[in-house]
């Protein structure tokens, strides 16, 4: 072959020899299948292969920031009240056409009328929506694996100081507590049976109608029944139903939807079911689902703060905040209520990031000013400011208090920050909001930036059995008097129940205008299977022993049976005042995870999920206290013999 000799190109431009071209191309090869190998090879290689292995993976989730006109758009109020927890639906009318989704049905939407100059009801960042190495699939590599900083189930099981399920699956000996305990069971087969007949699959059971309610407040995802009633179907011994359950989630639970979310109900429902599931019984497929969901959740703290914004759609990893709450702001019962569940996804992803987030959250609320020391509803994500200065232990605050004492508890009571912040709140508590009506009974108001609002929403009954569970960890000498604080609260909870003519509470009741314990609004008056109540009773029976606990909760199971049970389910009820009763033709998926979990453990021995290994999430999931040393030290000792 002949090689033209262009003018003025010298044979070492153009006019390679032969041999040199040869050379030449052989050391260009050898230079690529370096790289390439040590883009496949090399334990440091993930972000390279990012960008060689899939464009979707690295694709980022790009999207405008809201103005003050389209925080305007999103301040609407909910249309109706079918949501569990009292949460309403409603649409904003912007220009993505956004769902949005508030939070109590029982808490007025004053609020809105409140705006904060330049705040930004929706506002989204950047980030990727999946890694190359997923949380999941690192753990299902644990399991098969191998290193000492790998969750071990077994390790697990070992730092446990009882059985799970006790001596005989917490059996009474006394035989009326343990006929009592079968009936709840009863309940509990009737209500799974019947979604299981009517609504499998869907998130929740019409009994009335006979149909499945899907709802728009889990994004797209399904079964939010089966997930919640994993456990109790679990240590109730209805294997049957539990396999049932756990062969849905096998196939059929697809978390690959593209609708809007409630990060703090699919955190307590979705995250906390599948964690508590697996702890119980060790199902890898428990494990794999739920750290695949805990990675959707990740996108919705991306913002300024750090504060996770309430709503999120799991497919894109878009996030906003409420269309009803205040000035673009995050819900402290929200972004407060997802410490118990994130630190066990990092237990087992044994990635930091989920303890960060959380962790992340704790430092903000530490730094910025407490009006007398107590905790508004509204923060910004943004600014990290609070909005307005409305405290309630009920809706819209409640269960941030519950998650800083548990968190304690779950740590093994080594997290000292927790616990400080725990009883910080809980004086502030007691010297601004713990109240004494003309008739002797403790209540806890509503604080609404110094003026006091005399109600007492069903939601904020959890606190008798929160005080109760704190009461060996605060100051030595006030143990009795945050006992007696505890039993007060309960007993007044109580009162509110005896005082209707169902014998079962109403959503919020107050006490003024002469009333007691009492529902004085026609909005106030309905109930729809809440468990916060029958909560309480179970802890204090835990704690005292007191026969009158476990009283007051058959008296709930005969109320229940009475005004609830329907041919296909239970219902809540529209007005526990009257006997005429008007069912809302909806078996709330708490019913099955919380209240007849609550009753079944009032009527079993202590030694069923016993308070020394567990604490329960905010929707009763229980979730294994984290010993640290006891891991490590089983680490060690595994170590020694593998050697």
């Amino acid at each position: 072959m002949v090689f033209r000799k262009l003018p003025g190109v010298s044979a070492s431009g153009m006019g390679l020899r032969l041999s040199q071209k040869f050379m030449f191309l052989l050391f260009l090869s050898g230079l690529v299948t370096l790289c390439f190998g040590a883009l496949f090879f090399l334990p440091d290689s993930v972000r390279l292969k990012r960008i060689f292995l899939s464009k979707t993976e690295t694709q980022p989730v790009t999207v405008g920031s809201g103005s003050e006109n389209d925080a305007r758009e999103h301040l609407k109020k909910p249309r109706d009240q079918e949501h569990p927890r009292g949460m309403t639906s409603a649409k904003g009318e912007t220009s993505t056409k956004l769902k949005t989704l508030s939070r109590k049905p029982s808490v007025s939407h004053e609020a809105t009328e409140e705006r904060l100059a330049g705040g930004k009801a929706q506002e989204d960042f950047t980030l990727p929506r999946s890694k190359a190495e997923s949380a999941s699939e690192r753990a299902t590599a644990s399991d098969r694996g191998a290193t000492s900083d790998t969750f071990s189930y077994a390790k697990f099981k070992g730092c446990l100081l009882k059985a799970p399920l006790g001596r005989d699956n917490g059996k009474p000996s006394d035989p009326r507590t343990d006929e009592r305990r079968e009936k709840v069971k009863e309940m509990m087969k009737f209500a799974w049976d019947n979604y299981k007949r009517y609504a499998w699959g869907k998130n929740e059971l019409r009994p009335v109608t006979r149909n499945g309610h899907i709802g728009n407040m889990f994004g797209g995802l399904r079964g939010a029944s089966i997930i919640d009633s994993l456990d109790t179907l679990y240590i109730m011994g209805l294997m049957e139903e539990y396999n049932d359950a756990k062969e849905w989630v096998q196939t059929s639970l697809d978390l690959n939807s593209n609708g809007e979310a409630s990060l703090f109900e699919v955190n307590i429902r979705y995250v906390g079911g599948l964690l508590s599931a697996y702890y119980l019984t060790g199902e890898e497929v428990f494990k794999s689902k739920v750290l695949e969901l805990g990675e959707k959740l990740l996108p919705a703290f991306n913002t300024p703060t750090g504060i996770p914004r309430g709503v999120i759609n799991l497919g894109s990893g878009t996030s906003w905040s409420w269309g009803w709450a205040s000035a673009g702001s995050s819900i402290l019962a929200e972004f407060g209520t997802l410490h118990l569940e994130f630190v066990h996804l990092t237990e087992l992803s044994r990635n930091s990031i989920y303890t960060e987030k959380v962790m992340n959250i704790r430092k903000l609320l530490n730094k910025i000013e407490k009006p007398h020391g107590l905790y508004p509803n509204f923060l910004s994500p943004v600014s990290g400011n609070w909005v307005q200065h409305h405290v309630s232990i009920g809706g819209l605050g409640d269960s941030f208090y519950e998650y800083l004492i548990k968190s304690y508890l779950m740590s093994d009571k080594t997290d000292d920050d927790a616990k400080k912040m725990y009883y910080g709140a809980l004086e502030a508590i007691e010297a601004n909001l713990v109240q004494k009506s003309p008739g002797g009974l403790t209540y806890m108001a509503e604080w609404r930036g110094g003026i006091l609002d005399h109600k007492m929403g069903h939601l904020a009954c959890f606190s008798g059995g929160m005080i109760g569970i704190g009461a060996d960890d605060g100051a030595p000498e006030k143990r009795q008097h945050y006992l007696d604080l505890a039993a007060e609260i309960t007993h007044t909870c109580h009162e509110s129940y005896t005082r209707s003519a169902t014998k079962l509470g109403p959503e919020a009741f107050r006490f003024d205008g002469g009333g007691e314990a009492t529902a004085t609004r026609l909005n106030d008056r309905y109930y729809i299977l809440r468990p916060e109540v029958i909560e309480s009773y179970m802890y204090m029976w835990r704690l005292t022993h007191d026969p009158k606990y476990r009283e007051w909760g058959w008296e709930a199971v005969e109320a229940l049976e009475q005004h609830c049970r329907v041919e296909s389910g239970f219902s809540g009820i529209r007005d526990v005042y009257t006997m005429t009763v008007s069912h809302d033709n909806m078996q709330q998926s708490f019913f099955l995870s919380e209240t007849l979990k609550y009753l079944y453990l009032l009527f079993s021995d202590d030694d069923l999920l016993p308070l020394e290994d567990w604490v329960f999430n905010t929707e009763a999931h229980p979730l294994p206290i984290v010993r640290k040393t006891c891991l490590q030290d089983k680490a060690t000792q595994d170590k020694t013999v593998s050697i």
